[in-house]
């Protein structure tokens, strides 16, 4: 037996004026009223909300049997939320969704009908596996490419720093179980302080060398976060953040989160393969066509075996080298081939271009999604969840570089500084 959309999830539709009646027309109008009308009018304009549905559809129970559950659109729509408007936590997007006019009514609610609780998200998340967010992010990936805004050519990648949702002082030894705040206040007393006066027990964990280990501690809340440098140099709790980025037109073409310890030429070229397979998804073509021609970095990316890798692909590798005086003759001929090609790559007029490029097409969407998006710190756990947030914030802030390209603005700030009051009337 066969079942349609209804069986598995409720599925929303519009409201229109005449349900709400006389009341809509004497409702004031907000400035975010016109972007999420522009926005709902972009992602009908690819058939978002029919397409989503036919993903979802196997990740719901098709017995027929039971309550529907929650529309995977409003799901999707609820994060666009979260993104747009700054909201670090699903408990936020969940409260603003139920007070906002202009949210319920690009959500399709009425004024009497309840909105999603935040414990839907986990749900939800949880039912939904990896790779109907990597399909998600394809979709939208696939209207930026209609709308011409995809080149392919010269991809750049570049990584941050997220705060993950952990403590130093929640770190247990691996090896003994022992917990981090116990170990200092043993330190202390073996260094004559009393470990019952906690301000002295914390001015001597701040002045004491520290050697912390992500081999010799975890944080069992949180097992996949990692002890590294924030972006201002204090030590916390970390996942890292990656976007692989088109440098012709800024879209994002690939967006994931790594371990906070892994070293970033680590499997480089393996990631910008996987997002060339990524495009040719987006674009409809076979997996192993390859359209990239450069691969561009900063110097933290820089690996020989790694520039060895993508040379023999025939992409050009616009990466710096962090040794200044490397030592040439202590690398075999075909390393010593593969490190003059990539100087001359930087030294060159393309080069020097894709390397400007880089900073701008690279560094602004870790500021849409990170400082503007909600996501500098997260509150989720696991590399897992993080991961699909993360994925679906890099496919969001494409649908804001299409709306930008369609209608001149991409945010609701921008959109309410572009708009006069007397269009609202």
């Amino acid at each position: 037996m066969r079942y349609n959309n209804a069986d598995m999830f409720s599925v929303k539709e519009k409201i229109s004026q005449a349900v709400l009646g006389d009341l809509a027309k004497r409702l004031a109008k907000s400035r975010k009223c016109q972007f999420y009308s522009r926005l709902d009018q972009t992602l009908e304009g690819f058939e978002f909300a029919r397409k989503v549905r036919e993903l979802c559809l196997p990740a719901y129970d098709q017995s027929g049997e039971g309550k529907p559950g929650i529309d995977p659109v409003i799901y999707l729509k609820m994060l666009m939320i979260g993104f747009f408007e700054n909201l670090p936590s699903e408990r936020a997007i969940a409260e603003v969704c139920a007070d906002s006019l202009a949210v319920r009514a690009f959500l399709g609610f009425g004024l009497n009908e309840n909105t999603p609780d935040h414990s839907s998200f986990t749900r939800i998340r949880q039912r939904l596996g990896p790779e109907i967010y990597q399909r998600v992010f394809i979709l939208i990936l696939s209207a930026m490419q209609a709308h011409g805004l995809v080149g392919g050519k010269h991809l750049g990648v570049d990584s941050s720093v997220m705060e993950a949702n952990a403590s130093l002082r929640g770190l247990v030894s691996r090896n003994t179980a022992e917990a981090y705040w116990d170990y200092v206040k043993r330190l202390a007393k073996e260094q004559g302080i009393d470990p019952r006066d906690s301000e002295a027990v914390r001015r001597f964990d701040r002045r004491r060398p520290k050697r912390m280990s992500n081999e010799e501690w975890v944080n069992p809340h949180d097992p996949d976060a990692r002890i590294g440098p924030k972006k201002d140099g204090a030590t916390d709790m970390i996942y890292k953040p990656e976007v692989v980025a088109d440098l012709e037109t800024g879209v994002l073409v690939d967006a994931q989160v790594l371990p906070g310890d892994q070293a970033d030429h680590q499997d480089v070229s393996t990631r910008l393969l996987e997002a060339q397979q990524t495009l040719n998804a987006a674009r409809g073509e076979p997996w192993d066509v390859l359209t990239m021609e450069t691969a561009t970095t900063d110097k933290g990316y820089y690996a020989v075996p790694e520039v060895q890798a993508l040379q023999r692909e025939e992409i050009r590798t616009v990466m710096r080298d962090p040794v200044l005086n490397r030592r040439m003759d202590k690398l075999e001929e075909p390393e010593q081939e593969a490190v003059k090609a990539a100087r001359r790559a930087t030294k060159s007029p393309l080069g020097k271009k894709l390397l400007r490029r880089r900073g701008m097409h690279l560094e602004r969407p870790f500021a849409h999604i990170l400082d503007c998006g909600g996501m500098r710190r997260t509150t989720l756990r696991g590399l897992l969840n993080n991961n699909k947030r993360f994925r679906l914030s890099g496919a969001f802030f494409n649908l804001s570089q299409l709306m930008r390209h369609l209608f001149g603005t991409g945010t609701p700030k921008q959109c309410a500084a572009m708009m006069p009051a007397y269009a609202l009337n």
